[in-house]
C-alpha cells in the first residue's frame, strides 16, 4: 500500500467516531510493523472494501447472529457468546454503554480519558495491565466512541479464563491515581494534537459542531485540550463509579471455546459483581436528552463554514442530520450510499473523480444511539474549486432524487452490502465487534442481520423517496477546508544536539517476576492440539508460484499476491513509474474497458487491489466463493491483457500528483521521508520517491515497457485462501495463467552499499500549522535472512514492540507521559531495512522525549536485557503468533511472504520454536550489534524546534 492509501484509510469517518488507546500509524515506504513481528517490504494492505461487481443475483443474506447466545447475569450483564472453532483462539471483548454522548460540558472527553485510565493496574494488580495482556500473548486495546467504549483482546483459547479474571477485575478494581491522571493526560493531550494535525479532522469537527450545536455529538469524542488539562481525579472516579457496572455493559465471548463450561466460569468471575451509578445515569442522559431538528426545512440553505488554514489540498465535508437508531429507513439509506459512493461505478465517483473535479469522494451512514447523519467528504483535484467539488454533489443528488436509480444500481448496491458484511465478518474480532457495536447502539445485537434482511427488500421507490426526504440543503452543514499556504519542498533545519541535553533518567521499570506475580493462571488444556495443516503448493510450467489452504469456516474467499515490480526498478528521474503502472492495471485490458471491469466486480460485491511497495507490487482480493472464478480470470486479465488506457492513466496521475502535494502537509510522512533519504544515498533504489515533476514526465509508452518487462509469471506468486476446492482452484488458475509466457531473465537491480551515520544527526523539517511534532529515528539494518533474524524480533519486543511493556513503552509513555504511542521494529525484507523508532508527542515535550529515548538506547545497549525479559518477550510472541494467523488476511499475508522470501513452506508452523530457540546471550549481543544510538538519524516533522528552546 502507498503512504497516501495508507493515510486515505487514516482519515476515513470510523476513526474520527472513534479513539484507540496504543494505536499508532506507521508510515514507510514499503514497510508497516505489528508489534511482535518484523516486518516486510511488502504492504499486505488493509483495504477499504473497493466493493465492485456483472448482474447475477445478489446473495442471499447471511444469518450473521444464527449461533450467538445471549445470556443476562443476576446483576444485569449482558453476555453474549459464539462459538467459532476454525482457529484455536478466543476474543473477549466489554462494551460500556458509556461515549462522549454521556459527558457535560466542561468535561468533554472524559470517557475517553477514563479508557487510558484503565489500563494503569487495579488495587488488587497494582500493574500496568499491558504488561499482563502481553504476557498472554493477547492483542489488546481499547477505543472510545460516541456510544460506547469497548476493551478487547484476543488469546489462545487456553488463556480464556485469565484474560476474563482481568476483566472482571477492572470491572469494579480500578486503581486510579492522581499521579497516574496527570500522566495520562499529557498523552491524551498528544494523542488529541495528533488528530489535530490532520485538516481533515478539524474541518470534520467544525462541520459536526454546527450541525449539532445543543447536543454532545456535536463534540470530539476525544474532548478538547483545555477540558483534558481541567479534569480531576474526582471527576474520572465518578464517571467510572457510574458506568463501569455490570448492568451497564456487555460481555462478547466469540472463538474457539465451550459455551457452557464458559458461561459457568463468567458467572464465578462477573456474577457477584454489584450493580452502581444507576440514578446518576438516568440524570446525565436526561440533561442530554436533545431531539434532532428534522422540522421542514425552510427555502434558504446555511451558508457554509469556511476553514482558511495551513494546508495543500481543498477539501469538502457535508452533513446531513439523520434519526435515531431505529428508524426503519436506515436500509434505504444504506442502499442510497452504495448508489451514491460504493465504488467507482458509483454516481458521485464517475462524476468527481473520473472527471477529474476530485480525487476522493466518500460517504457514510452513521446511526447511532440518540442521532444520526448522512456524511460526504472529498478532496479536490490540482487547480479544481471545492465549490465546484459541491455543485457537482449537488447536482448528482437532485438528480438522484427526481429520477431516482436503475435496476442494476439497486442490485448492484444490495450485492455490495450483503458480500461486505460477510466479507467484513471473516475473523473472530470482527465478529465480536459487530454483536458489541449492534447492541450498545440499537439494543438489538441481532440489528445487522434485521438490517441485511430489510435491505433485501428495498425498492427503488424507496431509496428515490429516503433522498428527497433526508439530503435537503437546507438542512445540511457544509464545510470548507481552504489551503492558505501550499508548502513548498524546503531543506530540513538541522538541530544542534546539545539541545536536548537534559538528563531524564531511565526508571519505574517493571520487574517481570511482578508481571509473572499478578498474572491469572493459564488453564491447563487436555484438548487435542489443532491440526497443523500447509498451504497445497505447486508452480506451473512458466514459473508462477502458487499455493492454495481451503479454510470452509466462511463462504469467503482471500487472494494474496506479489509480482516483483515495485518501486526499486523506477529509473532515476521517473519516481512513481512503478506506482502508476499498478494503478493502472484494472483501467482498462484488450477486451474490457474500464467499466466493464469495475462492474464485473463491483456487481459481486469483490475486491481486486494492486499497491507498489519497494520491493514489488502486492495484489489484495476478496470475493464471496461462489464468484471466486470471476475474481481469478479479472486478475489473470489485467496482469497479462492490460491496454493502459490515455484517459485514465491521466486520471491516475493527477490523483498520484494531488497526494504528493497533500504529503507535504503531513508530518508524519515528511518525517520519514527526511528519514529515508538521510539514510540511503540519492543512488539508491530506495531512496527517491514520487515529486509533480517526476509523474508529469512519465509517458504512457514507459508505463507500457515497464509493464512488459517487469509483470512476468516467474516473478509472480499467489495465495489462495478459503472455501474453494483445490482441484477445481488448480484447474481455473492453469486456465486463466497457464498460457502466459515469460521471455529472458527476470530485471534485477543494484544495490550500492549504504554506510552508517559516523554521528548522531538531527533533522527538524517544519510544517506549518500543526499542533503536534512527530519523530522518526533509525538506520539501515537487516535483511529477513539474516541469521539474527528471529534474535532481533525479540530484542525488538522488548526494546519498543509493545504499546505498554517496552522499555521505550514503560518509559517514555508510561511513566513520563510524554507520548501517546512509542514503537520500535526491523523492517526486513529482501534487502537490508530500516530499524525505525517512531513517537508522537506535543512539540514542548519532544526534546526530553527524544533525550529520554536516546539514554534508554545506550542503557540498553552497554547493560543488555534480562534472561527474564527475554523468557517474557519470547513467550508473548510465541503466544501471540496464533491469534495473529486467526485473521484469514494476517494467515494468507504470513504464507505469501515466506514465499517471496524462499523460506520453507513449513516456516509458517516452525516460526514459535525458532523464537524460543533464541537465547539471552543472543539477544544481548544483537543489542551490541544492531542497536547504535550514536549513529541515529533523527527526524521531527511538524512545528520548529528551534522555537521551542
Amino acid at each position: 500500500m502507498s503512504l497516501s492509501s495508507l493515510w486515505r484509510k487514516y482519515r476515513l469517518f470510523g476513526l474520527i467516531f472513534s479513539l484507540c488507546l496504543g494505536t499508532t500509524l506507521m508510515f514507510a515506504r514499503g514497510a508497516t510493523s505489528t508489534q511482535s513481528t518484523i516486518s516486510s517490504d511488502l504492504l499486505t494492505p488493509n483495504l477499504k472494501p473497493n466493493v465492485e461487481l456483472a448482474l447475477n443475483n445478489p446473495p442471499q443474506a447471511p444469518n450473521l447472529t444464527e449461533n450467538v447466545r445471549q445470556t443476562v447475569l443476576e446483576n444485569g450483564l449482558t453476555v453474549l457468546t459464539k462459538e467459532v472453532h476454525s482457529a484455536p483462539v478466543v476474543t473477549v471483548q466489554v462494551w460500556y454503554k458509556v461515549g462522549s454522548r454521556n459527558e457535560e460540558p466542561g468535561v468533554n472527553g472524559i470517557a475517553h480519558q477514563l479508557e487510558h485510565m484503565l489500563f494503569k493496574g487495579t488495587i488488587d494488580r497494582p500493574i500496568q495491565f499491558g504488561h499482563l495482556f502481553s504476557a498472554l500473548g493477547s492483542d489488546s486495546n481499547a477505543f472510545t466512541g460516541y456510544d460506547q467504549t469497548a476493551y478487547y483482546g484476543t488469546v489462545e483459547r487456553d488463556k480464556l479464563t485469565a484474560l476474563l479474571t482481568l476483566e472482571a477485575d477492572r470491572m469494579q478494581n480500578a486503581r486510579l491515581d492522581s499521579q497516574d491522571l496527570e500522566r495520562e493526560k499529557r498523552v491524551v493531550i498528544s494523542e488529541l494534537q495528533g488528530y489535530e494535525n490532520s485538516p481533515e479532522y478539524r474541518l470534520y469537527r467544525t462541520v459536526a459542531k454546527a450541525t449539532f450545536p445543543n447536543s454532545m455529538y456535536g463534540l470530539p469524542v476525544g474532548g478538547t485540550k483545555a477540558d483534558v488539562q481541567k479534569f480531576t481525579l474526582e471527576q474520572v472516579r465518578y464517571y467510572y463509579e457510574t458506568f463501569y457496572s455490570p448492568d451497564n455493559a456487555i460481555l462478547v465471548i466469540v472463538g474457539d471455546f465451550k459455551t457452557d463450561p464458559t458461561l459457568q466460569t463468567v458467572k464465578e468471575l462477573f456474577g457477584n459483581l454489584p450493580k452502581r451509578g444507576e440514578a446518576d445515569r438516568k440524570k446525565i442522559l436526561e440533561k442530554q436528552t436533545t431531539p434532532v431538528n428534522n422540522s421542514s426545512p425552510t427555502n434558504k440553505s446555511k451558508a457554509p463554514i469556511v476553514l482558511k488554514e495551513p494546508g495543500s489540498a481543498p477539501l469538502l465535508q457535508i452533513m446531513y442530520p439523520l434519526p435515531k437508531a431505529g428508524n426503519p429507513d436506515e436500509a434505504a439509506l444504506q442502499v442510497m450510499d452504495y448508489v451514491l459512493t460504493g465504488g467507482r461505478s458509483s454516481r458521485l465517483y464517475e462524476a468527481l473523480v473520473e472527471s477529474g473535479i476530485a480525487n476522493s469522494v466518500e460517504g457514510e451512514v452513521s446511526i447511532l444511539a440518540d442521532i444520526g447523519w448522512y456524511g460526504l467528504s472529498a478532496s479536490a483535484a490540482p487547480n479544481q474549486r471545492i465549490q465546484k467539488v459541491a455543485t457537482v454533489i449537488r447536482q448528482v443528488i437532485t438528480n438522484l432524487q427526481n429520477q431516482g436509480v436503475t435496476a442494476e444500481e439497486l442490485k448492484r448496491a444490495k450485492a455490495q452490502f450483503n458480500a461486505g458484511a460477510i466479507l467484513e465478518n471473516r475473523d473472530i474480532n470482527s465478529q465480536a465487534y459487530q454483536l458489541g457495536e449492534a447492541i450498545t447502539t440499537t439494543g438489538n445485537y441481532r440489528h445487522t442481520d434485521t438490517l441485511m434482511a430489510a435491505i433485501s427488500k428495498v425498492t427503488a421507490a424507496d431509496v428515490q423517496r429516503v433522498a428527497k426526504k433526508y439530503l435537503v440543503p437546507a438542512k445540511s452543514t457544509v464545510g470548507y477546508f481552504q489551503p492558505t499556504q501550499l508548502r513548498e519542498e524546503v531543506k530540513p533545519q538541522t538541530i544542534n544536539n546539545h539541545q536536548t541535553s537534559g538528563n531524564y533518567n531511565s526508571g519505574g521499570r517493571i520487574d517481570p517476576e511482578l508481571v509473572a506475580k499478578y498474572l491469572p493462571p493459564i488453564s491447563s488444556s487436555s484438548e487435542t492440539p489443532t491440526q497443523k495443516v500447509l498451504p497445497e503448493s505447486f508452480n506451473l510450467d512458466n514459473g508462477m508460484q502458487v499455493l492454495l489452504l481451503p479454510d470452509k469456516s466462511t463462504p469467503a474467499v482471500t487472494l494474496s499476491g506479489y509480482i516483483r515490480a515495485g518501486t526499486e526498478f523506477d529509473p532515476l528521474n521517473k519516481s512513481g513509474l512503478a506506482g502508476l503502472t499498478a494503478g493502472n492495471l484494472l483501467n482498462g485490458t484488450k477486451t474490457k474497458n474500464v467499466l466493464g471491469i469495475v462492474k464485473s466486480l463491483e456487481n459481486i460485491g469483490a475486491n481486486l487491489d494492486f499497491e507498489e511497495a519497494a520491493e514489488g507490487v502486492s495484489i489484495d482480493g476478496s470475493s464471496l466463493s461462489n464468484d471466486l472464478p470471476t475474481l481469478i480470470s479479472t486478475l489473470a486479465d489485467v496482469v497479462q491483457n492490460a491496454t493502459f488506457p490515455a484517459d485514465q492513466l491521466e486520471i491516475t496521475r493527477e490523483a498520484a500528483i494531488a497526494e504528493v502535494e497533500q504529503s507535504k502537509d503531513d508530518p508524519e510522512f515528511l518525517a520519514f521521508k527526511t528519514l529515508q533519504q538521510t539514510v540511503y544515498p540519492p543512488n539508491h533504489p530506495f531512496y527517491a520517491f514520487p515529486t509533480t515533476k517526476s509523474l508529469r514526465s512519465i509517458t504512457r509508452a514507459e508505463i507500457m515497457q515497464f509493464y512488459k518487462q517487469h509483470y512476468r509469471p516467474d516473478t509472480m506468486i499467489l495465495v489462495l485462501m478459503g472455501d474453494f476446492d483445490s482441484a477445481k482452484a488448480r484447474s481455473l488458475i492453469q486456465q486463466q495463467f497457464g498460457k502466459w509466457k515469460a521471455t529472458g531473465n527476470p530485471p534485477e537491480v543494484t544495490f550500492p552499499d549504504v554506510p552508517m551515520p559516523a554521528k548522531t544527526v538531527q533533522l527538524n523539517p517544519v510544517v506549518p500549522g500543526k499542533s503536534q511534532s512527530i519523530t522518526f529515528m533509525g538506520y539501515r539494518a537487516i535483511n529477513r535472512k539474516d541469521p539474527r533474524y528471529y534474535t532481533a524480533i525479540v530484542f525488538n519486543h522488548i526494546l519498543g514492540g509493545d504499546a505498554f511493556a517496552s522499555r521505550l513503552g514503560e518509559e517514555i509513555r508510561d511513566r513520563l507521559g510524554l507520548t501517546y504511542g512509542i514503537y520500535s521494529s526491523f523492517n526486513a525484507g529482501q534487502q537490508p531495512g530500516l530499524f525505525l523508532i517512531n513517537m508522537q508527542t506535543a512539540p514542548e515535550d519532544a526534546n526530553k522525549a527524544i533525550t529520554s529515548t536516546l539514554n534508554l538506547l545506550q542503557e540498553v545497549h552497554t547493560q543488555g536485557v534480562t534472561k527474564a525479559e527475554v523468557e517474557n518477550a519470547k513467550n508473548s510472541i510465541s503466544r501471540s503468533y496464533a491469534v495473529e494467523l486467526a485473521d484469514p488476511d494476517n494467515l494468507s499475508g504470513a504464507i505469501l511472504m515466506n514465499r517471496v522470501y524462499g523460506l520453507d513452506i513449513s516456516e509458517i508452523h516452525n516460526f514459535p520454536q525458532q523464537i524460543q530457540a533464541v537465547t539471552t546471550e543472543e539477544v544481548n549481543k544483537v543489542a551490541k550489534e544492531l542497536l547504535r544510538p550514536d549513529n541515529l538519524i533523527i527526524v521531527t516533522a511538524g512545528p520548529s524546534l528551534a522555537a521551542k528552546k
